[in-house]
């Protein structure tokens, strides 16, 4: 795996992200605790923006988004308005929930995600890949069905 690694430099960031998700998973359902979840989405909202905003302007990186084109920041605007929508689902379900089920049905998005990307960016996975999509599926109704 270390060696795939270094290869491809998005699977240690793709990796990292799993790990931070697994983590955002857990401690939301403890901060829930007692808090509406759309309360509780809207401080994390706070926070991520207040740190992002803080990363992108010690890095260097802002940029006037009124210099962007339009295709840009109506995509960009348009996973803000999902990323939304998915967290206050996700606060919503994890209320009501356990985080064990909660997170691997949230997963359920590795399989849309194939889905749409063949549908509207033309990404042709191979049969390996297809298969491998499939058992996530798989592994989510089978965590999410009661036994």
């Amino acid at each position: 795996m270390l060696s795939e690694m270094s290869k491809s430099p998005w699977l240690a960031w793709a990796l990292l992200s799993a790990a931070f998700a697994a983590l955002t998973a857990i401690f939301a359902k403890l901060g829930i605790q007692g808090v509406d979840p759309d309360l509780a989405t809207l401080i994390r909202t706070g926070v991520i923006i207040s740190v992002l905003a803080g990363f992108v302007w010690v890095t260097g990186k802002w940029r006037n988004p009124a210099q962007l084109g339009a295709a840009t920041l109506l995509f960009l605007t348009l996973s803000g308005l999902s990323t939304g929508a998915s967290w206050v689902c996700y606060f919503r379900a994890l209320k009501l929930g356990d985080a064990s089920k909660v997170a691997p049905v949230d997963k359920l998005s590795v399989v849309l995600v194939a889905v749409f990307a063949f549908l509207f960016l033309a990404e042709r996975p191979s049969l390996r890949g297809w298969i491998g999509i499939l058992m996530v599926g798989g592994g989510v109704v089978v965590l999410a069905v009661r036994s």
